[in-house]
Parts: C-alpha cells; sequence; structure tokens
C-alpha cells in the first residue's frame, strides 16, 4: 500500500524532532508546508511509477538528489549572507566530496 501524502508529512514531522528544521518567521503553517511538499512529491511519486520500477528508483533518487543540493545552496548562501564561516564538519564534508581526507 502506498504512502499518503499525510502519512508522509507525519513522518517528516518525526523525523524533525531529531533534526529540526528553521522555519523561522515563515507567515506559513509548518503543517501545511510539510503538506504541500508531500504533495508535490506523491505526484512525482504516481507520475514515476508509470515509468517502471528501475526508471521510478532513478527518478525519486534524482528527485532527492536535487532536492538536497538545493538546501546545501541555500545553507551555504545564508551562511555567507551573515557572514559565517563554514563549521570543521562542513569543511571536511567538502574535502570529502572533493576526494581529499577529513
Amino acid at each position: 500500500m502506498p504512502i499518503t501524502s499525510a502519512e508522509l508529512a507525519d513522518l517528516i514531522r518525526e523525523i524533525e524532532i531529531e533534526d529540526p528544521i528553521d522555519y523561522g518567521d515563515l507567515p506559513y503553517d509548518e503543517h501545511d508546508l510539510r503538506l504541500l511538499v508531500c504533495n508535490q512529491i506523491r505526484e512525482i511519486a504516481d507520475q514515476a511509477e508509470q515509468l517502471g520500477e528501475e526508471n521510478r528508483q532513478m527518478v525519486l533518487l534524482a528527485v532527492a538528489a536535487k532536492l538536497v543540493l538545493e538546501n546545501l545552496v541555500l545553507h551555504i548562501r545564508l551562511m555567507q549572507a551573515q557572514g559565517s564561516a563554514l563549521d570543521e564538519s562542513s569543511e571536511a564534508l567538502f574535502r570529502r566530496l572533493r576526494g581529499r581526507s577529513s
């Protein structure tokens, strides 16, 4: 049985307990934002299902990778805008991504 958008939103909320998202002073309800994103992801998953299992997995992995990359870029831009330097764990991540030892 496929997961519903509401169930997916509940899972995200549970994950946020350990790894919270800073919604700051956004003029939107956190639950509404979660549900909006989950609805979009469910639509992508439904469309990808028509491509066959292997292609579906590739599409979903590509979507996840793009979202993580976008999040990383936005995080770096935010840190730059605040005049913050990357912390040691971020620097270690970039060194590893570049193929250098940490």
